[in-house]
């Protein structure tokens, strides 16, 4: 394989670790500070560097080119997708270890394909139905330790109810996508949705943590800091595009495929970087998981 052929693997490669070690990022930070204060900042900083490059490589005038409808839709994008996700991810981080938080990650595009399925009736074959199961089981042995059926039990605790409602966020950001985002570039939905995010963060920041805000930054650790820029670089500016030019240059399926990694990478960096033991239920959970979003890549690609 030529490096030219290679590039956008080894891009997406590095996608997956970013997301999966994004979890044990969050996990420290919430530590030194609080988790809307924490969200705020790593969402301004990615701001600051997609706007940048979008001004750099598009330039104003797609921006200038926006509907009010599009508008719209970017801000109910960021509403959904940053501004609610990035609450919910960093207030379960509290709770729940990185290692087993990761693996909820399977559980993102299965709300959508089955609304998908309603509301647009996209056709879903028996691999997507089996890889979602397979999927949709994995994620919920991890996360109830080993007893998917202590969940309608009511067997979970605050971080695993808010690790699932980070799910719907993701939910209702890809369907607005799908709806109101057509015919935008993806580098500016996501410098317009972060942004917009940021804005939103920092508004509810300034009401419910001002005070803590203002002392976070004055004296949050020179590490935080770093980890903060490594969410902000590199989990959300360079992840995403790394992800894009994946989809550009290799198709969707083929992009999507590596996503079954990132629970591979978020439970390893958690054990070895965070010393999260990993519990039997995880390492199950966690291999199913990546059956499941395998499974359910392959029979998309091969319905196209």
């Amino acid at each position: 394989m030529h490096t030219h052929s290679l590039r956008p693997h080894l891009q997406l490669l590095g996608m997956a670790l970013l997301w999966g070690a994004n979890w044990s990022w969050g996990r420290a930070v919430v530590q030194s500070m609080p988790p809307l204060t924490a969200a705020t900042l790593r969402f301004i900083l990615a701001a600051i560097l997609l706007v940048g490059w979008l001004l750099l490589k598009e330039g104003t005038r797609p921006l200038l080119l926006l509907t009010l409808r599009q508008w719209a839709g970017l801000a109910a994008a960021a509403a959904f997708g940053v501004c609610s996700y990035a609450v919910f991810f960093m207030q379960a981080l509290q709770y729940v270890p990185a290692g087993k938080a990761a693996t909820v990650v399977a559980l993102n595009p299965i709300p959508t394909l089955l609304l998908a399925a309603v509301l647009f009736k996209e056709r879903l074959n028996g691999g997507i139905i089996i890889g979602m199961a397979l999927a949709v089981f994995g994620a919920l042995t991890a996360i109830a330790r080993g007893n998917p059926l202590s969940i309608l039990a009511g067997g979970l605790g605050t971080g695993e109810y808010l690790l699932l409602t980070t799910v719907l966020c993701w939910t209702g950001y890809a369907l607005i996508g799908r709806v109101l985002l057509q015919g935008i570039s993806p580098l500016l939905t996501t410098a317009a949705t972060v942004a917009i995010g940021a804005l939103m963060l920092l508004f509810l920041t300034a009401l419910y943590e001002g005070g803590v805000f203002i002392h976070s930054l004055q004296h949050t650790p020179a590490q935080v800091w770093l980890l903060l820029a490594a969410m902000s670089f590199g989990a959300t500016m360079l992840a995403y595009l790394w992800y894009f030019d994946g989809i550009r240059q290799l198709g969707v399926g083929t992009a999507s495929a590596y996503m079954a990694l990132v629970p591979v990478f978020g439970i390893a960096i958690a054990t070895f970087w965070l010393h999260e033991p990993p519990h039997v239920s995880l390492l199950i959970g966690g291999a199913a998981v990546v059956a499941g979003m395998s499974l359910m890549n392959f029979a998309k690609r091969t319905k196209r």
